[in-house]
């Protein structure tokens, strides 16, 4: 599936205009569009801004504000919309998980269940309409998919898993030791974003070469001060040993927000084949990130320092990992280590 097509049916899914980050999420948490690339956000807003300019109003999309979009058939009917559902009342079509957290909360006793229950609850609800024939894998490896990565960043993830299939919600089996963890690893983010803001610029500089070398970057360069055009590291993305993109990387370790002038300068210190890409511990201005997705030049990828942080932390970057091994009881029946499914 283009990442087009996977963009159109999470937005026919959702009850109105998403942001470019949840659209991305969605889409990857689904399946229906996978990528190598370490700035997908950037390739999808691209896309979406690039179809638009180039269709106009032929095109599926409609931008509904900053880095936002809705279907067009949607968006031009919404002036006839009738009232919305009572508060309280989960809305639909969804995306996978998100209508898998509505199911479950459906379960007033708090009992998991398998994910193909949980695939027909949400079809019968409306809160899930997939043209998929595999709805069932979709939903399981969606489910897998943001457990995992939401373990690996320190976060606890909205499910649990059980043998044989069975998920949950983790709100169902909190516990105060769990809410300590979870407050502990936040603790721990922010006072790693606080030491980036004190370090000093090359051993700040030297931070971000390290971490482009574990995401899958070659032939990684710290560039020397003040003879660096703007551009502090320089590096080749390798996906499957087939796509080799160079990019010119520019690390801020400040406080402010970028703006677009920055960028400006970023892409104007880009050679004939590369690509920019801003890193920042702090966030972007809305005249940044509308600079750096121009369809009319060439994208520029931006990382915040929320993003950044898990990054660092994904990879054990000046963290890490300690476990401690907990004992509990198991339910009746759910000994078998399979899945079943």
């Amino acid at each position: 599936m283009s990442v087009l097509d996977a963009v159109q049916e999470a937005l026919d899914q959702a009850d109105g205009p998403l942001r470019v980050e949840e659209i991305t999420a969605r889409i990857s948490d689904s399946g229906a569009w996978q990528t190598q690339g370490k700035t997908p956000t950037a390739t999808v807003h691209a896309r979406l801004a690039s179809d638009i300019k180039k269709r106009g109003e032929q095109s599926r999309f409609i931008r509904t504000a900053p880095s936002t979009f809705a279907p067009r058939h949607v968006a031009e009917a919404t002036r006839d919309a009738p009232h919305p559902k009572p508060a309280g009342t989960p809305k639909g079509p969804m995306s996978f998980t998100d209508a898998a957290e509505a199911v479950l909360k459906q379960q007033a006793n708090g009992k998991p269940l398998h994910y193909k229950a949980i695939v027909q609850a949400a079809i019968k609800n409306g809160w899930l309409v997939t043209s998929g024939q595999t709805p069932e894998a979709t939903l399981y490896a969606s489910l897998i998919s943001e457990i995992d990565r939401a373990t690996k960043r320190g976060e606890k993830p909205r499910f649990t898993r059980q043998p044989k299939g069975i998920f949950g919600l983790s709100k169902w089996s909190e516990s105060k030791l769990e809410n300590q963890i979870e407050a502990h690893n936040l603790r721990v983010k922010q006072q790693v974003l606080a030491r980036l803001r004190e370090m000093q610029p090359s051993d700040f500089e030297a931070l971000i070469g390290e971490l482009l070398a574990k995401i899958g970057f070659e032939e990684v360069v710290v560039t020397k001060p003040w003879h660096d055009g703007g551009i502090d590291v320089r590096g080749t993305l390798v996906v499957g040993d087939v796509i080799r993109t160079h990019m010119a990387v520019q690390a801020k370790r400040w406080k402010p927000n970028v703006r677009a002038p920055t960028v400006q300068q970023v892409r104007g210190s880009l050679g004939a084949h590369d690509q920019g890409l801003i890193i920042t511990t702090s966030d972007f201005g809305k005249g940044a990130r509308e600079e750096a997705s121009r369809t009319d030049a060439v994208p520029v990828a931006l990382m915040n320092g929320e993003q950044l942080v898990n990054l660092l932390v994904e990879h054990q970057i000046g963290v890490e990992r300690a476990s401690h091994d907990l004992l509990q009881l198991s339910e009746a029946g759910d000994t078998d280590p399979g899945e079943g499914a």
